[in-house]
């Protein structure tokens, strides 16, 4: 009789220990943590961000322009930063994106990739002009999203959009 009342008091015990524990139980929630606008912004950014970093490595290898491979680094560097933070906000918002560039950015990298020399530099650096316009105004209508996390990015990132879009027109004006 004794044991089996020192079994069902371990027992009791054992229970009240695993009780305490905290393990808080895994997120099953599948759907993406954020609005649409928020998830258009996340995929979109990451994909022009791939984008840049593809064509910034064509400028460095391809260029013999020093202001040119100047700025493929510093788009290689800033966009690979971008795109870290990008990543971590697509996976805590539950976003699921493609680590692919579209159609259309293909075939312009595939273009830009038959060009050599000062033709190579000017279609690269239209590029980068026409690219970080369109990500000016994907970054300025990030405001539409209700995620602050979207909006504190995008007004972080801003400023450095505009810094790359007016070094590009700067470099494109002096190769003209």
């Amino acid at each position: 009789m004794k044991n089996i009342t020192f079994l069902a008091i371990g027992m009791i015990l054992f229970m009240f220990a695993q009780a305490c524990q905290n393990n808080p139980g895994k997120n099953y929630n599948k759907e993406p943590q954020v609005d649409s606008a928020g998830q258009k912004f996340i995929k979109t950014a990451i994909e022009s961000g791939l984008t840049e970093i593809k064509a910034s490595g064509l400028a460095i290898t391809n260029s013999n322009n020093h202001q040119v491979i100047g700025f493929a680094k510093m788009m290689m560097n800033d966009h690979t930063n971008a795109d870290s933070a990008l990543k971590k906000m697509e996976a805590s918002k539950l976003v699921d994106s493609l680590d692919t560039i579209n159609t259309a950015h293909q075939q312009m990298i595939a273009a830009l990739s038959k060009q050599n020399g000062a033709a190579f530099d000017k279609a690269y650096l239209t590029m980068m002009v026409a690219d970080h316009q369109a990500a000016l105004d994907l970054f300025t209508n990030a405001g539409k999203s209700t995620d602050a996390d979207v909006d504190k990015f995008a007004a972080a990132t801003l400023p450095t959009i505009k810094m790359h879009l007016d070094s590009a027109k700067a470099i494109l004006a002096k190769l003209k």
